[in-house]
């Protein structure tokens, strides 16, 4: 499932909250448009994608996702701010799914970070349930390093994206009826950019 599955399943969920009377969900739909990248079952080529997170609040989960288990995707924001990381869960029998997409702002492809602002939306699709922080002012990338899996060059390129971090306020449903706060996660999953690439571009980490 791709990035623009993606955007439907936050598109469907703001608009069933839109269609209850919610305010305008801002920057929740933001993160989740415009990669048109396929996203791959087992995450990353080489076989290291994870994602790790513990949530508490509305539901009490540790997640511990392995690349075999999960699809992934991302790219740069709609917006140009940053990147976006989204990660699908094992697809149960019922059709139930659990999705994350990380809208981390103030970075460019390639390049190390730290402390970077971060907007993280948890989807359960086929539950009609969304969470957001709806802003990256509560959750922080504390690091964040990029490596290069494909040649430099081109109309495509793709970079692993390894990074660490936490949230210090929930992020709630759009009714603001119930909370769910990730007090911890970190992932490696993968951008897919479009277009030419950064000349001085190169496999970067974090000091």
């Amino acid at each position: 499932m791709g990035s623009k599955s993606i955007a439907l399943a936050l598109a469907l969920a703001v608009a069933a909250c839109s269609a209850a009377g919610v305010p305008d969900a801002g920057p929740v739909a933001q993160d989740a448009a415009q990669d048109t990248t396929p996203a791959t079952a087992g995450c990353l080529a080489s076989g290291d994608g994870y994602l790790r997170a513990r949530m508490r609040g509305a539901l009490d989960l540790d997640i511990d996702w392995r690349n075999g288990d999960i699809e992934c995707t991302g790219g740069q924001r709609p917006d140009g701010s940053g990147l976006r990381v989204a990660f699908a869960g094992p697809l149960q029998s019922d059709g139930r799914r659990l999705r994350f997409v990380f809208g981390i702002g103030q970075v460019a492809e390639g390049v190390a970070a730290q402390g970077l602002p971060t907007n993280l939306t948890v989807i359960f699709e086929g539950e009609r349930r969304l969470f957001a922080t709806q802003g990256d002012d509560k959750c922080t990338v504390d690091s964040l390093t990029q490596q290069r899996t494909g040649p430099l060059g081109g109309k495509s390129h793709s970079w692993r994206v390894e990074a660490r971090g936490f949230c210090i306020e929930p992020a709630s449903t759009l009714q603001g009826t119930e909370r769910l706060l990730v007090t911890r996660f970190d992932f490696a999953g993968r951008i897919d950019i479009e277009g030419e690439s950064p000349s001085t571009t190169a496999e970067t980490h974090a000091t």
